[in-house]
Parts: C-alpha cells; sequence; structure tokens
C-alpha cells in the first residue's frame, strides 16, 4: 500500500513473487500504476491522501461481517493478543461526542492532551523536571501499575472496551464512503475486503506492506 515496491524494494518483493507463485493474491493500493501495479493480481488506483478512509472501510467492513460473529479464531485472537478486551477512561470521548475532535484537545497549543484517553485504573505520575522536550514544562506520563492493572472485559461487550469503541468509531467508514473520498469503485473495495476475510484464519493471514516511496 502506498509503495511501488516492485523498484523501490526489490529483494523484499522477491518473496511477494514467490508468495504469488505459491497461490498468494497480491494486491496493490496506489494512486500510480507502475511495475508493482502490473504484477499484482488487484491494483487499487485510490486518490492521493486517501489511505486512511480506505483503511477505516476495511477495518468497518471485517468488524461488522458475519462471519466475524461466526468464526470464534476471531474474537478469540483479538482476546488474546491485543487490548480489545481493556475498558478505556470514562473521561474519554470520540470524534462523534465532539464535532470531529478527540478528547483532550487544547485548542491553544494545537496538541492533544492524552490524560483522557488511558485505560481505566491507569495511574499518572509527572516526568522529571530536568527531561527538556520541546518546552520546560512536565508533561504526565502514564504508567502500568502491577498492583492495580487495567480493568478488562473478557466478553468484550462493554461499550467502553477497547474494541466496541473501535467498532463505533470505524463504522462511519462504508464503502459508499470510499467511493465519495478515494474515489474507488464500491465493488473494487468490496473485492478487497472480501479477499482479506477469506485469508484470515489460523492456518493462513493477509500482509500489509506500507511504505512512502
Amino acid at each position: 500500500m502506498g509503495s511501488n515496491m516492485a523498484e523501490n524494494h526489490p529483494v523484499g518483493f522477491r518473496f511477494v513473487m514467490k508468495a504469488k507463485q505459491q497461490g498468494a493474491t497480491v494486491i496493490h493500493i496506489d494512486p500510480r500504476f507502475s511495475r508493482t501495479s502490473a504484477l499484482a493480481d488487484i491494483h487499487v488506483p485510490l486518490r492521493a491522501g486517501s489511505d486512511m478512509v480506505f483503511l477505516g472501510a476495511l477495518v468497518n467492513y471485517v468488524l461488522s461481517s458475519e462471519r466475524w460473529n461466526d468464526n470464534p479464531f476471531f474474537e478469540e485472537y483479538i482476546g488474546s493478543f491485543t487490548n480489545a478486551s481493556t475498558i478505556i477512561s470514562e473521561d474519554y470521548r470520540d470524534t462523534e461526542d465532539l464535532g470531529g475532535l478527540f478528547s483532550g484537545y487544547l485548542a491553544e497549543e494545537r496538541r492533544y492532551d492524552t490524560q483522557s484517553w488511558q485505560y481505566a485504573r491507569q495511574r499518572a505520575r509527572n516526568a522529571p523536571t530536568t527531561h527538556h522536550s520541546q518546552d520546560s514544562m512536565a508533561r504526565p506520563q502514564y504508567v502500568g501499575d502491577m498492583t492495580e492493572p487495567p480493568i478488562t472485559d473478557p466478553t468484550m461487550q462493554d461499550p467502553r472496551c477497547a474494541l466496541q469503541l473501535v467498532k463505533r468509531h470505524f463504522r462511519r467508514y462504508t464503502p459508499e464512503l470510499v467511493e465519495q473520498l478515494c474515489g474507488v469503485p464500491q465493488a473494487l473495495f468490496l473485492k478487497v475486503a472480501e479477499a482479506l476475510l477469506q485469508n484470515s484464519g489460523r492456518d493462513r493471514t493477509s500482509a500489509f506492506c506500507y511504505a512512502l516511496a
């Protein structure tokens, strides 16, 4: 995604070609048609700068899929190897709640104070004053507390657990929005999304190569 890997990373790309020879589907998502596009099975010429809309729609498509709900592997994997079950602070607010901004935005400084983004029960302490960054202010640092670990919900149904917050945030990213903002026909987007779903399971999965070159 976003890279002409065949020409800019030829040593790594030979493994992509080896995988293709063994039956892998190669998908190239890039505004340009390059040598990588010519060697891919699917080329997606999205508009420059719209990568995150396309990726967000893939997240939404997977999490909304019936196969997600029917395949216990997905839930088992993210429950064991990600922070999906962790409860986020009650102070956190998403962009739907604050007109396009996350909680903690400091307008005058044009930056976010991320205190409200932390796990529930995660504690804060001031950074050492000897540390110098952009200014001499002590910044809050958030550290895990072994005596009071973050709250989790093993069922991942709590509306404040990471998985449910991700679902809520990305549900706006639909195939229709992809067509509108990325310029990618819905049928082509669905072809990519279905290829990813079909290639996900215990025995195999997909790899994303993301670069700027």
